[in-house]
């Protein structure tokens, strides 16, 4: 079947190598989402072990029109108690760039009305709308006069993996997190510290990357387990699977914050996926810690300007590269921020740059290759 997974701008090639190596075929990277070829056992996994997709699609039909009558026509003529009954409650969600089409609130609508209006002509009954948690939702995507309709497997966002109970300010989305890990290139074989860590969400993702363990292992139900086609044994061969493919190495992640309360909401986190005796916590100011020479990774989220007042945005930046500089020699760090003033200040030039999305803020992740004395002869080291 053909099936696209949704994610976040600028992991679109993370999600690529993620998909290549469950099997997937004729894989094509779009703009916030991977299209691909699969079979069922497929679309069950993308939606189990993918780390940075939030959400999958399966396109079913299309159409072209320009009016909203004919619009109308179209969805009905397609026969919609093929996938959805009566007494089931389903939900429109839209997406329109169209110059036949203004809104995609209305379009939600006039789809919606066309499939109730079919089955009321046919049974006298019609399912019902529930937009907080529907048993079915169906995606509708309009691009000028090309419309595409197609069923979400996953239900409700898959960065929600259902660890983080509690929570500091603006934390990072877990789908975003994980792909920070893997567009760094961690591995467990160093250690990893998120200094500025919050609810955990980094350290906790990481974990689960360095443990092979499935980001939605909490997650008990998807939204293809009310599909007419579901398939229970082929379900449990992908949470079998998954399971034996797993492993419990030891994990050198530590998460650190001067915040007690943030230390505590990390903490609790990680026991409710089952990883409180595994990861470090530390109550420490940033400022106080110093990497040992063996050397390690730094993946970090410091406040940003937007979110949170800093009486002086340049120096709150300025003592973090310094920091990095002459404590933390030999270790590579990843720095993600909205902050483009901090950035400027941080003294120190990245090595590899990523635009990514944090919610709506456009944000920068640098990668800082951390070493004693100067930069040529740092370059000269290596080449």
């Amino acid at each position: 079947m053909q099936i696209v997974a949704k994610t976040f701008h600028g992991l679109e090639d993370v999600l690529v190598a993620e998909l290549e190596a469950l099997g997937a075929t004729n894989i094509r990277k779009v703009t916030r989402a991977v299209e691909f070829e699969g079979d069922k056992k497929l679309l069950y996994r993308a939606n189990y072990e993918l780390r940075t997709a939030l959400r999958i699609l399966v396109p079913f039909y299309s159409f072209r029109a320009r009016h909203e009558n004919h619009f109308y026509k179209k969805v009905s003529e397609f026969d919609w108690s093929t996938l959805i009954s009566n007494h089931q409650t389903f939900a429109i969600n839209s997406a329109v760039s169209s110059r036949y089409f203004n809104h995609s609130k209305y379009m939600s609508l006039k789809m919606k009305d066309a499939i109730v209006d079919q089955f009321r002509d046919r049974t006298g009954e019609r399912p019902s709308i529930d937009i907080k948690d529907p048993d079915l939702r169906f995606h509708l995507l309009i691009q000028d006069d090309y419309c595409e309709i197609a069923m979400d497997s996953s239900g409700a966002s898959l960065h929600k993996r259902g660890y983080r109970q509690t929570t500091v300010e603006a934390p990072i989305n877990e789908a975003l997190a994980a792909g920070m890990i893997l567009l760094s290139g961690w591995k467990n074989e160093v250690p990893l510290l998120d200094p500025m860590c919050g609810s955990g969400t980094i350290p906790i993702e990481a974990a689960l990357i360095a443990r092979n363990i499935p980001p939605q292992i909490l997650k008990e139900r998807f939204a293809f387990h009310e599909w007419r086609d579901y398939d229970r044994k082929i379900w449990e061969e992908v949470v079998n699977e998954a399971k034996e493919r797993s492993n419990t190495d030891d994990l050198k992640i530590t998460a650190s914050d001067i915040d007690p309360q943030a230390r505590h909401f990390s903490r609790k986190n990680a026991i409710l996926i089952d990883l409180g005796d595994d990861l470090t916590f530390e109550r420490k100011d940033f400022y106080a810690i110093e990497g040992d020479e063996t050397g390690g990774v730094i993946i970090m989220n410091p406040p940003y300007h937007e979110r949170m007042e800093l009486e002086d945005v340049e120096a709150f930046y300025k003592e973090i590269g310094d920091h990095f500089k002459f404590k933390f020699s030999g270790w590579t760090a990843w720095m993600i921020t909205s902050s483009k003033d901090g950035l400027k200040s941080i003294g120190l030039r990245p090595s590899k740059k990523y635009t990514l999305y944090n919610g709506k803020l456009e944000c920068k992740y640098q990668k800082f290759e951390l070493f004693k004395g100067k930069r040529l002869e740092f370059l000269k080291s290596k080449s």
